[in-house]
C-alpha cells in the first residue's frame, strides 16, 4: 500500500500507533491547530498505512510536566557544550547565533553543560569555557552559576530524570534491554559489512520473551536499553536554515539510548533535556544533523512537542578543509590571549555565514542583535580568514575614544614591563601617534618598542640606507651636532611642535635643503630609520620619555643625548668605504 505523508507543526507533541484506528478528537485538534499556524510543516513524519499519527493530549504524570512547553511566543535556545577542552570558534559562533536569536527575540539564551563524558570532562575546561562566554559578552538567563526554572544545567547532575525516561520508553516498549556482548555486536558489524549493509543492529533482542530477559537479569548479565526504531518509512523535517531534509529509517536500526553502566548516550541526553528545559529552537552545527533522526523518535516516544531546529555550517581553514589545529590558533582563548578584543571577534564570527543584506561589515553587538535574522544564515560552509579578523580588530580598536583606547593601551605597556606608568601626556601623545599601525593590543610593545629603539648602524650599513648615507649624511650629521650642542635643538622641543616647526625651517635653510633632501636625513639620524610615524611628533615624544622617567629601564631606550653621543661616535668613512658594520650598538659612557 502506497505511503502517505502527515505535516505537523512544531511543538506538536505526537506518537506512534501500530494500528489503523486513529482518533477523530485527536484529528479535529490537530486540524484546528493546524489552521491557526503560520508555519508551513517544520516537522513532518511519513509512514507505512499500518502506522497512523495523531496529536495526543499532555500527561498529567510528574514526567511529562517536567516536559512542559515553552509558553505561547516565548523563543528559548540553548548553547550546550562539553567541557572537554577549549571552546573553538565554531562552537563560540553557534553560541553567538543562539544569543542573537534570543535576543532579537525577546527570548531567552540557556547554557547547559553536556558533561556526560566522565573521562574527558573536567571543571578546568568548563571554567575557562565560561571564562570565554564572558568575555564575548554571551550573557546566559539560565545555567550553571545563574539557576533557572529547568534546572540543573549540568548533565551529570540530572542522570535520575535520564533514568526515570528510559524506565518509561521501557514500560511503554519503545525502549527494550540488549544483553549482546561487544564481541556480538561487532560480529553483526562484520557479517553487514560482508553483504554490503548497513552496520545496524540486527534486533536480537527486540522480541525477546519475558522469560529469556529475566534469565539474564538473574544471571547478572550486563544490559543496554536500545530504542526500537520503525523498520520501514522515512523522518522529514524542515530545517530553518538547510530547507526539507529526510531520512530513511531503515537506515538506522535499533540505538542504545542507556549503556550498561548506567550512563545516559548523547542522543537520549539531549532530547530530554531540550524537552524539559522547553527549548523551543534548536541552533547548532550542521554535524549534528544526523542525530535529528534518532532525537526525533526519541520526541514522538516520549510525547514530547519538537523544536525547531537550524543547522548552522562548518566553519572552514583557507583550503576549504574543517578548521583545525593544524590551520593555527582554533580557540577563543587564543585569540584573547594574542590580543584580539572581544568586539572584533563577535563581529567576524557572525559574518561567518550571515549579513544583513548590506555591504556593511561593521557591527556592535547590540546593533547585531537589531539586524540578525535566521533567514539570513548561510547553509554554505564559510571560511575563517585570520588576516581579515586582524583588520577587523583594528577597526574596532581604532573605534574606541580616546580615552577608553588610551587607558588599554597604557595598561598593556605597563603590564609588559615596557612603561613604568600607565598614564600620563607621554602615554596619551604615544597611544595617538602610533594607534593607526595598530591592529592588536599587542602590536602596540613593538610600535613603542620600535619608536623607542635607535637602529642607526644597521640602516647605515642596509642596502636601503646607502643612498642617503651618500647624499652628504655626514654634512648634515656635523651641523646637527652643532645645533644641538648650542641647546637650540633643545630649547625649540621644549617649545613643543612649533618650536620644532620653527627650528626645522631654520635648520633647512642653514644646510640649503628642503622637502625629502632634509626630512630624511633627520629622521635618520634622530630616529636611526628610514620610516616610521610622523617625524615631529616622533622626537618630540623621544624628548619627553627621555626627560619624564616614564619608560621602563629594561625597555632599552635610546635617549636623545645617547644618540648624540653615538653620532659624535660615528666614523662615517667606515660606511663609505661600503665596510657593513655587524657589530652591536656601542656602549654609551
Amino acid at each position: 500500500m502506497a505511503s502517505r505523508s502527515v505535516n505537523l507543526p512544531p511543538a506538536s507533541s505526537i506518537i506512534f500507533r501500530s494500528n489503523n484506528q486513529s482518533s477523530s478528537s485527536s484529528l479535529s485538534q490537530f486540524l484546528r491547530y493546524r489552521r491557526s499556524t503560520t508555519r508551513n510543516s517544520c516537522f513532518s513524519l511519513i509512514r507505512r498505512s499500518c502506522f497512523s499519527i495523531s496529536a495526543t493530549a499532555s500527561s498529567s504524570s510528574s514526567l511529562q510536566e517536567q516536559a512542559a512547553p515553552a509558553p505561547p511566543n516565548q523563543v528559548r535556545v540553548r548553547f550546550a557544550p562539553s567541557p572537554t577542552g577549549n571552546l573553538h570558534v565554531g562552537g563560540a559562533r553557534t553560541a553567538l547565533f543562539n544569543y542573537l536569536f534570543a535576543r532579537s527575540k525577546g527570548g531567552k539564551f540557556v547554557l547547559r553543560i553536556e558533561d556526560t563524558d566522565l573521562e574527558r570532562s573536567t571543571r578546568a575546561s568548563e571554567e575557562a569555557l565560561l571564562r570565554d562566554l564572558s568575555w564575548l559578552a554571551h550573557h546566559y538567563n539560565a545555567g550553571p552559576g545563574v539557576g533557572g526554572d529547568y534546572g540543573p544545567y549540568r548533565q551529570s547532575e540530572r542522570n535520575v530524570m535520564y533514568r526515570q525516561y528510559a524506565e518509561k520508553l521501557l514500560k511503554s516498549g519503545h525502549v527494550y534491554r540488549c544483553f549482546c556482548s561487544n564481541e556480538e555486536l561487532e560480529k553483526m558489524k562484520e557479517i553487514a559489512k560482508l553483504k554490503e549493509l548497513p552496520p545496524v543492529y540486527t534486533g536480537k533482542w527486540s522480541n525477546a520473551t519475558d522469560e529469556e530477559v529475566e534469565e539474564e537479569l538473574e544471571k547478572g548479565t550486563p544490559y543496554t536499553f536500545r530504542f526500537r526504531v520503525p523498520k520501514e518509512g522515512r523522518l522529514q523535517i524542515d530545517d530553518l536554515i538547510r530547507g526539507e531534509v529526510s531520512w530513511s529509517l531503515d537506515t538506522l536500526g535499533d540505538f542504545v539510548i542507556m549503556r550498561s553502566n548506567g550512563q545516559p548516550v548523547y542522543n537520549f541526553c539531549v532530547t530530554v533535556d531540550d524537552a524539559t528545559m522547553a527549548i523551543s529552537h534548536v541552533i547548532r552545527a550542521e554535524e549534528h544533523l544526523p542525530n535529528t533522526l534518532r532525537q526525533a523518535l526519541i520526541y514522538k516516544a516520549l510525547g514530547f512537542q519538537m523544536p525547531y531546529f537550524a543547522h548552522v555550517s562548518l566553519i572552514l581553514a583557507p583550503d576549504r578543509s574543517k578548521l583545525s589545529k593544524r590551520h593555527g590558533a582554533t580557540s577563543v582563548g587564543q585569540y584573547r590571549e594574542m590580543g584580539y578584543l572581544p568586539q572584533a571577534m563577535v563581529n567576524y564570527l557572525a559574518l561567518l555565514g550571515w549579513g544583513d543584506g548590506t555591504e556593511n561589515e561593521f557591527f556592535s553587538l547590540e546593533k547585531l542583535v537589531e539586524k540578525f535574522s535566521i533567514e539570513r544564515v548561510n547553509k554554505s560552509g564559510a571560511v575563517f580568514d585570520s588576516t581579515k579578523l586582524r583588520w577587523m580588530n583594528g577597526q574596532h580598536l581604532r573605534s574606541f575614544s580616546s580615552e577608553e583606547l588610551t587607558k588599554l593601551i597604557g595598561q598593556h605597556w605597563k603590564s609588559t614591563g615596557i612603561l613604568a606608568e600607565s598614564e600620563g601626556m607621554f602615554v596619551e601623545e604615544a597611544v595617538q601617534l602610533l594607534k593607526d599601525g595598530i591592529d592588536l593590543i599587542t602590536d602596540s610593545d613593538k610600535a613603542l618598542s620600535n619608536l623607542l629603539s635607535y637602529p642607526l648602524y644597521a640602516t647605515l650599513a642596509s642596502p636601503e640606507g646607502k643612498p642617503v648615507l651618500q647624499d652628504g649624511l655626514p654634512e648634515v650629521a656635523s651641523s646637527l651636532l652643532a645645533t644641538y650642542d648650542s641647546g637650540e635643538l633643545l630649547g625649540a622641543l621644549e617649545e613643543g611642535n612649533p618650536g620644532w616647526k620653527s627650528w626645522v625651517k631654520s635648520f633647512g635653510k642653514s644646510m640649503n635643503r628642503k622637502g625629502k633632501s632634509l626630512f630624511m636625513p633627520l629622521r635618520v639620524l634622530l630616529t636611526g630609520k628610514l620610516h616610521g610615524p610622523e617625524m615631529g611628533a616622533t622626537v618630540l615624544l623621544l624628548h619627553r620619555a627621555g626627560t619624564s622617567n616614564v619608560v621602563a629601564d629594561q625597555a632599552g631606550f635610546i635617549t636623545l643625548d645617547d644618540r648624540f653621543k653615538m653620532l659624535r661616535d660615528t666614523k662615517w668613512e667606515s660606511f663609505n668605504n661600503d665596510q657593513t658594520v655587524l657589530e652591536s650598538v656601542a656602549t654609551v659612557p
